[in-house]
């Protein structure tokens, strides 16, 4: 995590399970919302692969990154739903 207050930024890299992880974007989706939900609108926010920690790590960055899609899948009322999922706090008397 790398906050520079200074310049209004914030970049957070994450590391998928394994290299060639399936939900690395959603995962990274879901890292983006919560800090775009949870941090001031001022600030920038970067999320990012660790570098060489997947096998397709330019493309992921690159959705990650791009306004655009990101708003584009936030459309999305299905993946909107997943990431909401992903997000959700458990509960104690919820049910695993």
């Amino acid at each position: 995590i790398h906050v520079d207050d200074k310049k209004n930024y914030v970049k957070i890299f994450f590391t998928p399970t394994i290299p060639h992880c399936s939900m690395a974007t959603l995962i990274g989706l879901s890292i983006r919302v919560k800090l775009l939900r949870s941090l001031p609108p001022r600030l920038k926010v970067d999320v990012e692969i660790s570098p060489g920690t997947h096998n397709q790590e330019k493309a992921v960055n690159k959705q990650l990154n791009d306004k655009e899609r990101v708003a584009a899948a936030l459309e999305n009322d299905n993946l909107l739903s997943v990431v909401n999922k992903c997000l959700a706090e458990k509960r104690d008397n919820d049910a695993s």
